[in-house]
């Protein structure tokens, strides 16, 4: 009778350290991508819904082609930049996207991929707004909170007006800096979750709607 045995190594603290050494590399390039998300994103929407506006409403007098050409061009640019972004920050490559050279004339409105990447720069700036703002309320009111103790006496009220005062009756200014510490101790604590959850979503996005690919 022959007998198999399989061998399970536990994760050494090698691999252990290496893995914990690599979360804030990780979390520096979802904060980044989620913070740089909205002045990119506010471009792209501007640029997108007035060059549309633009072309269709001229498209009668023929001006409105190069003008529509000019925006899928755009949007072909801030979906590269998007495609760079998502694969930077997920560590995972993207699909190519179904890009096709405009020939001009309708040729130029034939660009498939163009108008996707046209339509995702208006469906992600609602998106990056929300993200973005999350994502800095969070950072902000972590440290914000954590540090209160050090500059609340800047802040200019009563003893009595204080958020414990008010929720239940305790006044002073000790109750006030002993919950707004431990706010900032509890947002600090889930901050790499909320930050990762944030630029999944966001960077999600991107890949379903750019290049078709999955969550």
């Amino acid at each position: 009778m022959t007998t198999t045995m399989e061998f399970h190594m536990a994760p050494t603290a090698t691999d252990q350290h290496l893995a914990t050494a690599r979360v804030p590399g990780r979390f520096r390039r979802e904060v980044a991508y989620l913070l740089s998300g909205l002045p990119l994103g506010i471009a792209a929407f501007v640029l997108m819904v007035t060059g549309f506006a633009l072309g269709v409403s001229t498209l009668i007098l023929l001006l409105g082609l190069p003008v529509l050409g000019g925006t899928l061009a755009m949007a072909r640019w801030f979906a590269r930049v998007e495609a760079a972004q998502i694969e930077r920050v997920s560590g995972r490559p993207l699909p190519p996207g179904a890009e096709r050279t405009p020939r001009g004339g309708w040729g130029l409105l034939a660009d498939a991929q163009g108008w996707r990447d046209l339509v995702h720069a208006v469906v992600a700036f609602p998106v990056r707004v929300t993200t973005f703002s999350i994502a800095l309320a969070w950072l902000v009111g972590g440290v914000g909170g954590l540090t209160y103790g050090l500059w609340s006496w800047s802040i200019p009220r009563d003893e009595n007006d204080g958020l414990m005062d008010l929720a239940f009756g305790l006044t002073g200014r000790g109750p006030d800096i002993a919950f707004n510490t431990a706010l900032g101790v509890v947002l600090l604590a889930t901050t790499i979750p909320v930050i990762r959850g944030l630029a999944t979503a966001q960077a999600g996005l991107g890949r379903v709607m750019l290049r078709g690919g999955s969550l």
